[in-house]
């Protein structure tokens, strides 16, 4: 299930800025009423979203390893446990 949490605060107040968009994208937006404010801040959550989890699996890539290995060669450690 995918982490629905902002991750950012969207209580921050708004703050104007230039961006430049494909002309033709933008037209086609603005045709289909879609908000671009919103839009903008919807593609740059998720590409936060995206980058953090890329750098945490990087960041943590060698204990994941290490605990992928000891599974292989041990099992789970509570395996006797599981009811099924």
């Amino acid at each position: 299930m995918p982490d629905t949490r902002l991750p950012f605060d969207a209580s921050a107040p708004k703050r104007a800025t230039n961006v430049s968009l494909n002309s033709d994208l933008l037209e086609q937006a603005k045709a289909l009423g879609i908000n671009v404010s919103r839009a903008c801040e919807r593609g740059l959550a998720e590409q936060i979203a995206e980058l953090r989890d890329k750098r945490w699996l990087e960041e943590n890539r060698a204990a994941l390893e290490s605990s992928n290995a000891y599974v292989e060669a041990n099992g789970l450690p509570l395996a006797k446990h599981r009811p099924y």
